[in-house]
């Protein structure tokens, strides 16, 4: 008994690399003869319902199957706002997708996780005619760099490597495929892809390398963090002003993460709670723990006197980082 047709597909999530590769490939495989001729194309918050079920339901021209590929509609006509309007669209869908031509394949595309409860999303997974697919990011991109090193590179990556790679290109899934393929082929299969590897690779390292700086401080060692900050300084790109900064930052995190733990916060909600990835959430934690509570706030305190006295050209801006740095190891 064969299969039943597949003529309309819903593909939804936050992992964009993914899902425009499972557009590629759908492209592919619906691909034919007089192909140009039998595929449109929508913006699904300019088109209506009408339009879109009247192209794909068309005879196709010299071919065996009409192809409409709609972004964002589905979204758009369930969205908060969306009324009248957008519930007789969900109930023209739901009256017309169960009857399409066989002919047919029409792709829905959303760029958002679509929830449960839509009604169209119920309806293809219910069909025999329909057809679902999600691409789910998550907050941590780790995961998906350690299965896309195993499933398509047919190489591995450490746990910490990945997470390492996942903190510096965030959820910018090109650009960590990217240094993956330098990474892949940096080892050769040979063996797994290190955390040194993705230091010594990438050209996203200071934000790494800053972490072990403030290691060196919490630790008291002077002379190692103001190696490392010369370090910094020496890398293309890191100007004084730049990587004062990033410091800055990693402080003004050491100081959001202090003040939370304080306050009696579970150290397992916290990525959650303060909108950090996992991995950079408790490495932020672990030299949190290194600093008292007020010391974070005078470090702070001195940060901005520094910055008032740099900007107003008081003091030059690398003897500022030597004596800031001096003066933060405990």
């Amino acid at each position: 008994m064969s299969q039943p047709v597949k003529t309309f597909y819903i593909l939804h999530g936050d992992d964009d690399f993914t899902l425009e590769q499972e557009i590629t490939n759908l492209r592919s495989r619906m691909s034919g003869e007089n192909a140009d001729l039998n595929t449109s194309e929508f913006d699904g918050e300019q088109a209506s319902v009408a339009e879109v079920l009247n192209a794909v339901s068309s005879y196709p021209f010299l071919a065996d199957r009409r192809v409409v590929f709609v972004k964002g509609m589905l979204g758009w006509i369930t969205r908060k706002g969306a009324g009248e309007t957008g519930k007789k669209a969900v109930e023209q869908l739901l009256s017309a997708l169960p009857n399409l031509p066989d002919w047919a394949r029409l792709i829905f595309i959303e760029r958002e996780m679509l929830p449960d409860s839509n009604k169209i999303l119920k309806l293809a997974k219910e069909l025999p005619g329909g057809y679902e697919k999600s691409f789910h990011l998550g907050g941590d991109s780790s995961n998906w760099i350690m299965r896309r090193a195993r499933e398509v590179y047919e190489s591995s990556i450490d746990p910490q490597a990945a997470a390492a790679l996942a903190t510096i290109t965030g959820n910018d899934l090109r650009r960590a495929d990217n240094e993956l393929i330098k990474l892949v082929s940096y080892v050769n299969q040979e063996r797994p892809i290190t955390e040194d590897d993705v230091a010594l690779l990438t050209p996203y390292v200071a934000e790494a390398r800053l972490f072990d700086m403030v290691d060196a401080l919490a630790e008291g060692r002077a002379n190692a963090a103001l190696h490392m900050l010369h370090r910094l300084l020496m890398e293309k790109d890191n100007d004084p002003f730049k990587l004062y900064g990033m410091i800055v930052r990693q402080f003004r995190l050491l100081l959001t993460v202090k003040e939370y733990l304080v306050a009696g916060g579970a150290p397992k909600q916290m990525a959650g709670a303060l909108g950090m990835k996992p991995f950079v959430a408790d490495k932020t934690a672990r030299q949190a723990r290194a600093f008292t509570l007020a010391q974070l706030e005078q470090i702070y305190r001195s940060l901005l006197d520094y910055d008032i006295r740099m900007k107003t050209g008081r003091i030059e801006p690398q003897l500022a980082l030597d004596l800031l740095v001096a003066g933060l190891a405990k």
